[in-house]
């Protein structure tokens, strides 16, 4: 199985691609679509086109995809919202099925705290990954979102089946 995990964000967005063959995790490709700050219909765009993209380049069979926090900002929180709207079009247009995650769902599947901060995850995404360098916190938190559906995958499988 080839698990994209998607960590969204309406100014930069981590991507993180990796493969699961029986219990082994293998690390396949982590980058960062850079939006900027312009006109955010065209950082809309970017996203679902740079993300598009990607599918097509790495073939991922299934994506997970951080969910979004409460924020105090409002007007934020929409930015995002939308943002991981236009994530999600792109992967579902791809025909592929996307899973949510709760940020401390995915850090408590990687370091075992769901309140770990971001270094904590990079180091943990090293050690079990062994990306190439250099590994921002985005593109570290996407590859995070991809191990955590690698945790939560096979139970999934199981709760469909029973419906």
């Amino acid at each position: 199985m080839r698990i994209l995990g998607v960590d969204p964000g309406s100014v930069k967005t981590g991507i993180g691609i990796i493969d699961i063959e029986g219990n082994h995790m293998r690390y396949i490709h982590h980058s960062v679509i850079h939006c900027g700050k312009g006109d955010f219909d065209k950082r809309l765009h970017l996203l679902f086109n740079g993300l598009k993209e990607i599918i097509a380049t790495f073939q991922p069979t299934v994506a997970g995809i951080e969910d979004q926090f409460v924020s105090k900002n409002v007007s934020s929180a929409l930015k995002l919202g939308q943002a991981r709207g236009a994530l999600v079009a792109a992967c579902t247009d791809a025909g592929l099925r996307v899973t949510p995650y709760a940020p401390t769902k995915v850090k408590q599947a990687v370091v075992g705290f769901g309140r770990a901060d971001k270094a904590q995850v990079q180091h943990m995404i090293r050690m079990l990954l062994h990306p190439p360098e250099p590994l921002t916190e985005d593109s570290a938190d996407a590859l995070a979102v991809a191990i955590c559906h690698a945790h939560h995958a096979p139970m999934q499988k199981i709760v469909e089946k029973q419906q």
